[in-house]
């Protein structure tokens, strides 16, 4: 079944930094006024360029993001200015935002729209650290007035639902035990497509450039149209693949439970070269600076060549590694055993180690210093990233195999006694916890303002701000070219803005 959808997010007003006067030289061109902007969409601190035409000749144009100032240009000639670098504020809301181009003394210009979107493609980013730096809405003050915005039944009288979900430019991707792919309205919760695989998908799924990638229990990769969910491509392994794909400069990372690491060609499938384990590799890559880390059943942690698969370094202790790893600031975190390690992301030495007393399966998340993970004694721990030494930990009620992310100073994480948790990053503090159906062994991802996991019930679950609390984020309206005004500019050489990185 398959459908599109629309989907549009709220507009919000930002505080925005001076403005600067950027004076440029472009060809001629003669039309109303109109501006391009180079992307349209991406997540707040984007490296906006502004292009506009059809404007008076030599008139200074201010440029706005809603209704403040950002920068300012001189129309050549022809009434025409090309690429003036514009950041995308840090406080940037999710949704819908103006940019306007406006000559000063006649009040007249072009507007155009820039979607701010703060994307979780994958189980996460391809550095695994399961940290959204672009969330600003959820914080530690308001959390607690999460509410249920919707609930997706995909598999009636409950099942294995135990992957993180990808939410990408407004839709929700998801595996699920029913042999289905799912894509979602992450508003809503509609269903917008679904794709059957040849077995029960575990697999987090990951999405870059239009293309959704995820692993399935009858042991192939499947590349799908993220907007149609149509077969791209499928690539079949030697065993189920458990672990989520985890995609960076066209190639996709990925394990398999026939004892090897692949990569493959992102855009056609094509085996560029696999690496043999002792043990099935249920860990899912992380892939940073050229180097792929991955951990094996076999008890070893590998890091290997991105581009030629050989082998770089191995870490074992003698006990498997299911854990995802996490790579931040040249140490890599991951669990093994009963144990929490960090390795030197360039050797593999062991700089230190904590005993967390029982199996810690889940992959760590890292953020601000501090490193996060679960264990089946049902405990969240908080560990010094530099030292290893315990800063706090939180009991739940049962086994956390959820691994936790991070947002905007809050720890988001599910047991194994049905609950999701919201804990404060810095003291452990539970700031909200909402009961699902069953066990809650996904990963969290939190995304615009909500946050998404997945339970044993069956069921897929969106949480975002009580309606009441909401009112602060509420859309303004497109701004009158007439009433935006800012005076009193410097003078700067003109900007080049290198592109905006994928997010």
């Amino acid at each position: 079944m398959k459908s599109d959808t629309d989907h549009a997010i709220s507009t919000m007003e930002q505080v925005i930094p001076v403005c600067i006067v950027i004076f440029v030289l472009v060809g001629p061109c003669f039309s109303q006024p109109a501006i391009s902007l180079s992307p349209a969409v991406g997540p707040p601190t984007t490296n906006l360029r502004v292009s506009g035409s059809g404007l008076k000749p030599y008139s200074t144009i201010d440029i706005y993001f809603d209704t403040y100032c950002e920068v300012s240009a001189v129309a050549d000639r022809s009434g025409s200015f090309s690429r003036i670098a514009t950041p995308v504020p840090a406080s940037a809301l999710p949704g819908t935002h103006w940019v306007s181009a406006v000559e000063r003394t006649e009040h007249i210009g072009a507007q155009g729209t820039f979607e701010v979107f703060t994307n979780w493609r994958q189980f996460h980013r391809h550095n695994m650290k399961r940290l959204n730096p672009y969330e600003n809405v959820l914080n530690v003050n308001n959390v607690g007035d999460l509410d249920l915005k919707w609930s997706f039944t995909a598999v009636s009288g409950g099942g294995d639902l135990g992957s993180s979900l990808a939410v990408v430019d407004g839709i929700a991707y998801v595996e699920s035990p029913d042999t289905y792919m799912y894509a979602l309205n992450a508003r809503t919760g509609a269903l917008v497509w679904r794709y059957p695989t040849g077995g029960e998908v575990h697999s987090s799924p990951a999405v870059a450039k239009g293309v959704v990638y995820v692993g399935s229990v009858d042991g192939s990769v499947y590349a799908l149209n993220a907007r149609t969910g149509s077969l791209l491509w499928s690539y079949t392994t030697g065993n189920n693949v458990y672990s989520s794909p985890a995609v960076v400069d066209g190639v996709v990372y990925v394990g398999s439970l026939d004892n090897n690491v692949y990569a493959l060609n992102a855009r056609t499938g094509a085996k560029l070269w696999s690496f043999p384990t002792p043990g099935a590799v249920l860990s899912s890559p992380a892939v940073v600076n050229g180097v792929v880390y991955v951990g094996s059943n076999g008890g070893y942690m590998y890091a290997l060549n991105a581009r030629t698969g050989a082998k770089l370094w191995s870490y074992s202790n003698d006990s498997s590694v299911v854990s995802s790893p996490a790579v931040a600031n040249g140490v890599v975190y991951v669990g093994s055993g009963y144990d929490v390690v960090a390795l030197n992301a360039c050797t593999g030495i062991l700089l230190w180690s904590h005993r967390v007393g029982v199996i810690t399966i889940p992959s760590p998340a890292v953020a601000n210093g501090v490193v996060y993970t679960g264990t089946d004694g049902g405990e969240v721990f908080a560990l010094n990233a530099s030292t290893g030494a315990k800063l706090w930990s939180y009991g739940t009620g049962y086994v956390v195999d959820s691994a936790p992310a991070v947002a905007n100073g809050v720890v988001y994480v599910g047991s194994w006694d049905h609950n999701l948790y919201a804990l404060d990053g810095r003291t452990g503090a539970k700031l909200w916890s909402a009961a699902t159906g069953s066990y809650v062994e996904s990963s969290p991802s939190v995304v615009n303002g909500q946050v998404y996991v997945d339970s044993y019930d069956g069921k897929i679950y969106a949480f975002g701000l009580k309606y009441g609390a909401e009112e602060a984020y509420k859309p303004s309206k497109r701004p009158d070219l007439k009433l935006l005004r800012r005076f009193n500019l410097r003078v700067s050489k003109p900007i080049a803005a290198p592109p905006s990185a994928d997010f």
